[in-house]
């Protein structure tokens, strides 16, 4: 018969630990449920190693005391069988017999956490369940910390993963973004009308082939627009950047020709950060 502790400091209902005592000896049942009556978990009782193994099917019981001598199982292969089907339960053997070999046994097939002799004291026995207790809960935090380690670490390895997918795709468009700027430039360059860019802050930035001889006492390419053309020039470009209007100015006089430059401003992301000058001879 299964017995539920339910005197003393808390019910059946609010412990978190259970506790099962097998013994083929009632009085020592019920000498263990007097003593264990006001302790902080549920005691279950099984007089044979077989009602012990439905109790233990039917709960989840945390320590499992069984008493070594008992007839049809003894403790030992009773709890060879617990640690089977419920490896984590904490297992002690109570015996009034002290001989090695039982001990052995006990401890090489069951894996005994203790070996616990009668009679017992009565305070010695509740610290040690109490201990056992702590124990088993030590063990499942420990537990419980390393499937959370291996499950953060499964996580950081698919974001490892889906980081060097992503590094991989961006290195991509970068590679193809690349190539297609320096095509570009290199079809800029073969332009045949002279092309200059003009930042926001009215430096050249920009300047193909065609409009290297057009203005500047050397290279152009990171000057002053006012350092290369006239103030109504770098006039225009203000106003382009300040309307984002497209300007033209005509007939603009340089040393190798007569041209009408068209302002155009830049849009989409680049807007108001670029000015575009195209060169075409005029008149």
């Amino acid at each position: 018969m299964t017995n539920d502790k339910t005197n003393g400091v808390k019910g059946m209902n609010d412990s978190k630990h259970m506790v099962l005592c097998v013994d083929d000896e009632e009085n020592i049942l019920h000498s263990l449920k007097r003593l264990l009556r006001k302790e902080d978990y549920r005691l279950l009782t099984a007089s044979s190693g077989a009602e012990g193994l439905k109790i233990l099917e039917e709960n989840d019981v945390q320590v499992v005391i069984a008493d070594q001598r008992m007839p049809q199982m003894s403790g030992t292969d009773f709890l060879a069988i617990v640690k089977k089907r419920n490896p984590e339960a904490i297992r002690i053997i109570l015996s009034g017999y002290t001989d090695v070999d039982s001990i052995t046994e006990s401890v090489n097939k069951g894996h005994i956490y203790k070996f616990l002799l009668k009679p017992w004291n009565d305070e010695s026995l509740k610290i040690e369940i109490s201990q056992a207790l702590e124990q088993y809960d030590l063990i499942k935090a420990n537990r419980d910390l390393h499937l959370m380690v291996l499950e953060q670490n499964e996580e950081l390895k698919t974001i490892n993963e889906n980081l060097e997918r992503l590094v991989q795709e961006r290195t991509k468009d970068l590679e193809i973004q690349n190539q297609a700027l320096e095509l570009a430039r290199a079809v800029l360059e073969e332009v045949p009308i002279p092309i200059i860019g003009v930042s926001a802050e009215g430096m050249i930035v920009l300047m193909n082939q065609q409009a290297q001889p057009l203005s500047c006492d050397g290279p152009g390419m990171g000057r002053e627009i006012a350092d290369c053309f006239s103030a109504d020039v770098q006039e225009k470009v203000e106003s382009v950047f300040s309307t984002g209007t497209a300007q033209t100015i005509k007939s603009y006089r340089l040393p190798n020709g007569t041209y009408n430059i068209d302002l155009a401003p830049l849009r989409g992301r680049f807007q108001g950060k670029g000015v575009v000058m195209t060169f075409i001879i005029g008149d």
